[in-house]
């Protein structure tokens, strides 16, 4: 084509032009970044620090507070950092590591829920078999599946997406670098591999969400020819807290991705980039650690050793 060129940065789309809101923009991003940032932080140090927490159930929510915490910093820190500089550029290669790691953490996080799903139903269904099916090797060989499988699955993608060559325009309609907006850029018909990329995360979401439901209605059955309240109360605990979890993460992740597409920017794909990219990172500690009675003893049992050594 003829006016194909090499990009050599992506322009993102900003919140305001007016400075006033810029900074507003920024400290709003701040205190979110700061509070997903210090609730990720506080649960794995609890879950460290206590050995009775030392289970399958809480090595996997170390894995997924940290997953977390790179969700979260992938595009955070340069959305605020552009505000501050009255700026909207990133490079192309760091638009292709935004991508990257965005991806990875997104898919490692699904796959992770799903394995910490499994995790409850060999708990509540079969606690006769857990030591032996969830045993040490166990555990690190999923959480390192669901790691290696983020970053293949990425990498796929990031490749299919920066393998187009970009000449339509640099102006991304986000406040990070998407795949689905960077498509929209690219010179060739982008319309299959757009067409594919959905089909496929969707076909991956959907098992995952298949085999999660299916999991937790084995679990509630089990949950309920429990004779007792108390034990019933208890079995319900752990489990509520990942499954709040999932539905925060896989239902912001369906509107951003099955919302109608649109070629120029709106107020509508930034708010739900927001949602996705910042609220489950940010919300899954408070979940864990409202719902969960070991997690929030474990979190005042750090914060009074903390004040005492202090002192």
């Amino acid at each position: 084509m003829s006016n194909e060129t090499m990009v050599t940065k992506f322009l993102l789309l900003g919140f305001s032009d007016v400075q006033e809101l810029q900074i507003l923009h920024f400290v709003v991003f701040l205190v979110i970044y700061l509070a997903g940032l210090m609730g990720n932080l506080l649960i794995i140090t609890a879950v460290a620090l206590n050995h009775h927490l030392h289970t399958p159930m809480y090595f996997f929510l170390i894995n997924l507070s940290i997953i977390d915490l790179g969700y979260i910093s992938v595009t955070v820190p340069k959305s605020m950092a552009n505000s501050l500089m009255n700026t909207r550029s990133i490079s192309y290669h760091g638009c292709v590591a935004q991508v990257f790691l965005f991806v990875v953490f997104i898919a490692a996080d699904l796959a992770l829920l799903t394995i910490m799903a499994y995790d409850r139903y060999v708990a509540i269904c079969q606690p006769l078999h857990y030591e032996t099916v969830m045993n040490k090797r166990a555990c690190v060989q999923m959480a390192a599946s669901a790691w290696i499988t983020g970053s293949v699955y990425s990498a796929v993608h990031t490749w299919n997406t920066f393998r187009l060559p970009f000449c339509q325009s640099n102006v991304i309609n986000q406040f990070f670098c998407e795949i689905p907006q960077l498509l929209k850029l690219a010179c060739s018909d982008s319309y299959l591999s757009e067409v594919g990329l959905l089909a496929f995360s969707v076909f991956l979401s959907l098992n995952c969400f298949v085999f999660i439901i299916v999991s937790y209605v084995q679990i509630f059955k089990a949950v309920m020819r429990i004779p007792s309240e108390q034990g019933r109360h208890k079995a319900f605990s752990t489990c509520l807290p990942h499954l709040t979890v999932v539905s925060l993460f896989l239902c912001t992740g369906f509107f951003e991705y099955l919302k109608p597409t649109s070629s120029s920017a709106s107020n509508m794909d930034l708010m739900m980039g927001v949602l996705y990219s910042l609220v489950p990172p940010m919300m899954n500690p408070i979940i864990y650690s409202m719902r969960n009675k070991e997690i929030k003893a474990a979190l005042k049992k750090l914060i009074v050793w903390r004040l005492f050594t202090k002192n």
